[in-house]
């Protein structure tokens, strides 16, 4: 489990990792298994841990007043789940995540986080690259919502994320999407006549 991380922190960072530097990293994240529909976070909680996907699918979502599901994030292999500003802020979160499949995590408080970042050039390094990224994927998701029509953002989720498509079901894109799955079908069966 831990190889992948230690992977996707090299990749993803210019500092190479020493040996003391990855006994660190070693020493600050927990692995866990979640089973299909296991929460990491309930609505409520504190986020205090954030997960870093060394195998399968999560998904972060809220619920309204109806019971309808509103899903706000995807999460797959090498990505990171979590409530980041109940994570940071240490307040209840208005979100659920759960696995979405049999998932596998490498997990990290904010305690270690930081201590990592302190004594790990190259995790804190990554920190800023992936506020950077995450940044710039908010401001894209909320452009596409408030700018796009629904078969541009079925088409642009196509083109920036075509790993979700097989991964989840035709209600959790459509719901992603914020349109509902009879949208999503229609789009689909559209695109398939062209």
């Amino acid at each position: 489990m831990y190889e992948q991380l230690i992977k996707y922190i090299e990749q993803n960072s210019a500092v190479h990792l020493n040996k003391d530097e990855i006994e660190i990293i070693y020493n600050n994240f927990i692995p866990k298994k979640f089973r299909r529909r296991q929460f990491l976070l309930q609505e409520g909680e504190v986020c205090k841990y954030v997960a870093f996907i060394v195998k399968g699918a999560m998904r972060q979502y809220s619920i309204d007043e109806k019971g309808k599901e509103h899903i706000v994030g995807l999460c797959i292999e090498n990505w990171w789940a979590g409530d980041r500003e109940s994570f940071t802020k240490e307040t209840p979160s208005g979100y659920f995540i759960d696995a979405w499949e049999n998932t596998d995590v490498l997990m990290i408080s904010k305690n270690n986080l930081v201590n990592l970042a302190k004594s790990v050039p190259a995790a804190a390094e990554l920190s800023k690259i992936l506020d950077e990224r995450q940044a710039i994927a908010l401001l894209r998701r909320v452009n596409s919502a408030i700018s796009y029509s629904a078969d541009q953002r079925l088409a642009e989720l196509e083109k920036t994320y075509p790993e979700f498509l097989p991964r989840f079901p035709q209600h959790i894109i459509a719901s992603y999407l914020g349109m509902t799955k009879e949208t999503l079908s229609r789009i689909r069966s559209t695109g398939l006549k062209k």
